[in-house]
């Protein structure tokens, strides 16, 4: 059954929101949300001290709940919430929610399983709410520009695109090898984890579903055959740790010296709190501390994908670790011309006129430096103005949509194991 609304004022409505899960992405989008005139979080639920601290700051007079069932199980607080816990809780809260009646904004990935995705999407349906993807490079201003040159024909028709993420080594090594998400078994795979954001963008761009799918990719690096001679299973006691390029020690040590960075971030998720004390303490007996080549990770760490749209266009998909930690790269190949671009350089070859145009997006808007090149911030006001104008479900990165490339990823990695080219099935509309 559809659930009520609250009263509907307009644009200039004010705009209650829940947020469950208050690590870094729910953090982000709290502040997001704090910038925005008539927009207040009324409930945060969290377990974790320091995440919840911080998240106080800027809402001291929400409520704390320490469970996110404690907060659903409520009268219903706010007109949305914002579902940020670990990937595999987001079934079952996002399913209840949605039950309680509420909007939901929802981290990626949806869910860690085809299964559960639909059970997501069901229940929204079910109760009359919507359900909005947190795909933010949909929302950066360098993906606005983009779309809008595609749109006026600036290079024809797509027929195919290149499109790279580099992971970056410090962040591999920080979640992908030593972290929460290095092991497929308790969380699922690289791909879906880190890089559903670049398939969710390809469709996206390319304006038409995928048909086939193959894939390829290994842990080919992070493993103990890799290890240097002489090197130790801890950082701290490691004789080697000088002249190697994921010494934890000093990964960790320099979130000290960079306050509000993702280095002291970082620190803070190691050590659960930012001093000389923890960090060191956290080095000796924690995991973060470890040997990169010692480790009981099984994601991998390299991958490309490959993916047949309707007719014959194509694009590629690449992956890695192996790579300094900057933002993703994108060439784009039409009938009339090539874009390449980096998250904020767009640079337009014509063939008609065998100039080349370039744009810098940092002077349209949002910077690159902002949390995902502003789409972040990009993100949270379009879903405020969708509260505002009881139209969330007109969302660009609606349920609807975010699954269409969910079910492109879950294929992809079928094709990786199997070997083979997958096809990929695309409900009737």
């Amino acid at each position: 059954m559809a659930h009520p609304r609250a009263d509907d004022n307009g644009e200039t409505r004010d705009i209650r929101l829940a947020v469950v899960g208050a690590g870094m992405r729910g953090h982000a989008y709290a502040t997001e949300a704090a910038a925005l005139p008539g927009v207040e979080v009324v409930a945060v639920a969290e377990k974790n001290p320091a995440a919840l601290s911080r998240l106080r700051l800027l809402f001291p007079d929400a409520r704390v709940f320490d469970d996110w069932q404690d907060l659903a199980a409520q009268p219903r607080l706010a007109d949305a919430v914002i579902v940020s816990l670990p990937d595999h809780l987001h079934r079952d809260a996002s399913v209840t929610f949605a039950e309680a009646g509420y909007d939901i904004l929802l981290e990626k990935p949806i869910a860690t399983s085809p299964e559960d995705c639909d059970d997501i999407e069901n229940a929204a349906l079910a109760n009359g709410v919507s359900v909005t993807v947190c795909h933010v490079l949909r929302y950066t201003t360098y993906t606005q520009k983009l779309m809008q040159l595609l749109d006026a024909g600036a290079i024809g028709e797509i027929m195919q695109i290149e499109h790279l993420e580099p992971v970056g080594h410090h962040h591999f090594a920080h979640s992908f090898v030593r972290g929460n998400w290095a092991r497929s078994a308790t969380a699922h795979s690289l791909l879906l984890a880190k890089s559903c954001h670049d398939i969710d963008w390809l469709l996206h761009v390319m304006g038409r579903p995928v048909q086939r799918v193959s894939s390829f990719g290994s842990l080919g690096y992070f493993r103990k055959e890799s290890q240097p001679a002489g090197a130790s299973d801890r950082c701290v006691t490691c004789p080697v740790a000088s002249s190697c390029a994921f010494d934890a020690a000093r990964f960790y040590r320099s979130g000290l010296n960079n306050p509000g960075s993702s280095e002291e971030y970082n620190a803070l998720v190691m050590a659960g709190e930012v001093t000389p004390e923890a960090i060191d303490r956290a080095l000796e007996t924690g995991p973060w501390g470890r040997c990169v080549y010692l480790c009981d990770n099984d994601v991998v760490d390299h991958q490309t994908v490959q993916m047949e749209f309707t007719d014959g266009r194509l694009a590629s998909f690449t992956l890695t670790a192996f790579a300094e930690g900057s933002n993703r790269k994108t060439r784009l190949f039409g009938t009339a011309g090539q874009i390449t671009g980096d998250g904020r350089m767009i640079s337009v070859y014509d063939f008609r006129t065998l100039k080349t145009t370039v744009y810098d997006t940092d002077e349209l808007g949002f910077d690159a430096a902002a949390g995902h090149g502003g789409g972040d911030r990009g993100l949270m006001r379009a879903f405020v103005s969708a509260l505002r104008s009881s139209s969330p479900a007109s969302m660009s990165s609606s349920i609807s949509a975010s699954m269409a490339s969910h079910r492109v990823v879950f294929a992809a990695e079928e094709a990786r194991q199997s070997g083979a080219v997958v096809t990929v099935a695309v409900p009737a509309v």
